[in-house]
């Protein structure tokens, strides 16, 4: 085991996973979001940075080689599962999490299950493709619970007569309640419309190693 920065950075990325989770169960909201937020962008911002690291210094090694997709999968299983909960478990969230995490836990299966044969797997373009979008899907949804929260906040105490006639503009807007109620519509459409992106993405790769796996698990075909 190698203790360099660019391991030390995916190190701290694996750890930063479940900081996501933790944050909702021990800070009130919108601390969570903010520290589930921070978190989970500084993680994901070391996956780029690690591996340029252990390239541009020689500093590849098997250790980080196990561990660096290891830590993409924890983190973006485990922010997952908290953006789900945090919107409320909707359809259009739930559905292609859904398909994500079984899928990432399929393609698992398949390359312990191949053992030394797990190499025809590679990590291709679409699936670095894949794992960028579901990263930026899953930090939109986590400021849009931002935005949501501070909306609510915002708006506390007024009727919803007022406070359509404020973000109609004929009441004056003291609390920015448009800016908000803009930007909570705009992260959500914009998250939704991600996280389905990365679902199919997801779909796609996962698919193109099952077929790339299909020789070694036929009945008396290719040992491994």
């Amino acid at each position: 085991m190698t203790w360099n920065i660019p391991n030390i950075l995916t190190v701290l990325r694996l750890l930063a996973a479940p900081g996501v989770a933790l944050a909702f169960l021990l800070l009130p909201r919108p601390f969570a979001d903010w520290a589930a937020l921070i978190l989970f962008v500084g993680a994901s911002v070391t996956d780029w940075f690690d591996g340029y690291l252990a390239r541009k210094w020689n500093q590849t090694s098997r250790f980080g080689a196990m561990l660096d997709p290891i830590a993409d999968k924890v983190m973006v299983v485990i922010a997952l599962m908290v953006v789900v909960a945090a919107t409320g478990m909707p359809f259009l969230v739930m559905l292609p999490a859904t398909v994500i995490l079984f899928r990432e836990v399929f393609v698992s299966g398949l390359r312990e299950f191949l053992g030394e044969q797990a190499g025809l797997l590679q990590v291709t373009k679409l699936a670095k493709w894949k794992t960028t979008i579901q990263m930026v899907a899953i930090a939109v949804l986590l400021a849009h619970g931002i935005f949501a929260h501070e909306f609510g906040m915002r708006s506390m105490g007024m009727d919803a007569l007022m406070t359509s006639r404020v973000l109609e503009g004929v009441e004056a807007d003291h609390g920015n309640l448009r800016y908000y109620w803009m930007a909570m519509g705009q992260s959500w459409i914009a998250g939704v419309g991600l996280i389905w992106l990365a679902a199919v993405l997801t779909f796609v790769t996962g698919w193109d190693y099952f077929m790339k796996s299909m020789p070694f698990l036929r009945d008396g075909g290719q040992d491994g």
